[in-house]
Parts: C-alpha cells; structure tokens; sequence
C-alpha cells in the first residue's frame, strides 16, 4: 500500500540535521535559523499569485464580503491567529475576518484526534457562516492535503464563494481545488515533518500578506499609519497619539487632547486638528467622505504632515 504522504516536500527526512540530538544548542540553533533564512525566498517566489488572490479577495471585501480562513493543526492556529488580531490593527468587526480551525476553540491549545480528517467538518463550517458569493475563503493547510481544509475549500466553491488555498507542498489537493492556489514549497524540515517549523512560518508570512494588504485596499490605513487602531491599553493609546502628531504635524500636546474628544477615534482626531473642526463637525466631514481620511483632508487640500 502506498503512502500518499511519502512524497511530500515537507515530509522528507534532510540527511543535514540527521544528528541534530548530537549537537550543542548553539549548534542547532544556527542550524534552525539557516534553514528558516531559505522561507522569505520560497515566498517570494509566490507572490504573483499572493498578490492576484489578494486583489481579488479586496474586491469581493469592498463589495461587502467576508473574508475566511480556514485550517488544521498548525495551519489553523497560525488562521485564527490572524483573523484575531484585525479588530485592534485595523478596527473591524470580529465578522468581518474570520479564523475556523478544525476541532474548534479546544484545538487552539491541543490537538483534536481526527479533526483534520473530517471533510464534512469542513464544509459544514463553511454553512454555519453563511458564506456566500461575496465572501472569500482562504484554506491553509501544509501537506495542501487535510481533508477538513478540502471539504471547507469546495463546499465555498459551491456557494461561489472566492476559494484560495496556501500550502507547502507542489501540486496539492486544495490547489486543484482553489480558483486561486498559493503554494510555498520549502522543503524538508529540520525535525522531519514537524511544519510548524519553516512551513508554519511562510504561511504565517503570506498570511501577514493577504490581511495586511487587503486592509491597505480597504483604506484601513492612511500612510504606513494604523488609522483604525483600538486605544484599548496604554501602548495603543500612545501609538494613536503618535499616529496625530504624525500625520497632523502638531505635538502630542495637541494630539492627545483631540484624541480624547474624539474618543480615541484617530481619523476625527486628525480631522479636528487638521481642518480645526469640532469632534462633531470632524465626524460629519468624514462620513460625508465615505469615511476615508484621505478623501476628507484632500476636501480641504490637506494630505497632512
């Protein structure tokens, strides 16, 4: 009987590392991070087709579409990992990015036996959201084989939803099964098999891509600024006050002062200071605007510092 995994890229055995237990720390350490200095070039040998899956998850998002991740294991975890830190990046509902992994929230701290091998999982997760042609789901997975990413990935395809799939591996099921197949083929691991090691970090790498990017196309940023940041603790609140003094050209002194009386909203802060508006009239300035900082300066020939 053959074994379908024996010839994936991320389940070889690196006769390099084959006495990795014999080394000192130091030794593997340089090891490990020699091998993850290949990851940045494998990924960017994939960004035509990160960035083609990027635009295209953009125009569904603008559109009024969600965007959905969906993975096993590792995969998921990294899934979740980024659909959770969009609301205090980049302000947006909890809905709007999602994060499903297989198993479900125990699988975020253990692993759930036979998860990833639940195809109808898959699809049904796909079904208790809702997803539908708007919407785009993105299935991560490193073999490019776990059955529940596969039945997520068709069962959205189905619904004529955009499907795109990550993997680490050539020619994977859930590219063939994907309108947009990304695959970041890194080879063998320096503990054979284990791929939340290189593979865990270029997935999280193109998944920093396809959030960060999509929030760029969404006007979530203004700059290289974080305009729609949640000044949910210290650290934030004094970034946003930054962001102010940034893009307004005005001190902190000033910044933080107008940030307050736009509660912690730093595009109407920006517009108070910048267009010496009052936090209602800022807020009335960009909603006329579309809510687009950049549109509501330019109304008043103002791009800012």
């Amino acid at each position: 009987m053959t074994d379908p995994l024996a010839g994936l890229a991320t389940e070889q055995s690196d006769p390099r590392y084959r006495e990795i237990d014999r080394l000192s720390t130091e030794q593997v350490a340089r090891l490990m991070n020699a091998a993850d200095a290949t990851v940045p070039a494998a990924v960017a040998e994939a960004i035509p087709q990160i960035a083609a899956a990027v635009e295209a998850i953009v125009d569904r998002m603008k559109r009024g579409g969600r965007l959905v991740y969906v993975g096993a294991g590792t995969s998921g975890r990294l899934a979740v990992l980024d659909a959770s830190e969009c609301p205090p990046t980049f302000g947006t509902d909890p809905e709007l990015v999602q994060g499903v992994i297989a198993g479900g929230v125990p699988a975020l701290t253990r692993s759930v036996e036979g998860a990833e091998d639940d195809a109808p999982a898959g699809a049904a997760a796909i079904g208790e959201r809702g997803v539908g042609a708007l919407d785009s789901v993105v299935g991560v997975s490193a073999s490019g084989r776990a059955p529940f990413v596969l039945g997520a990935l068709r069962e959205a395809a189905r619904r004529d939803a955009l499907t795109v799939a990550l993997s680490c591996n050539a020619g994977t099921p859930i590219s063939a099964a994907a309108r947009h197949p990304i695959e970041v083929v890194v080879g063998a691991e320096v503990v054979t098999g284990s791929t939340r090691l290189k593979a865990g970090t270029a997935q999280k790498l193109v998944l920093n891509m396809i959030s960060t990017i999509a929030m760029i196309g969404l006007g979530r940023t203004y700059g290289n600024n974080m305009i729609e940041v949640s000044a949910a603790n210290a650290k934030l609140a004094d970034r946003a006050a930054r962001m102010v003094s940034d893009i307004t050209g005005a001190g902190l002194s000033a910044a933080r002062p107008a940030l307050e009386a736009a509660d912690w909203n730093v595009k109407v802060a920006v517009l108070m200071i910048g267009q010496g508006l009052d936090s209602d009239g800022a807020r009335a300035l960009l909603a006329a605007h579309g809510d687009s900082l950049e549109a509501a300066l330019a109304s008043g020939g103002v791009r800012g510092a």
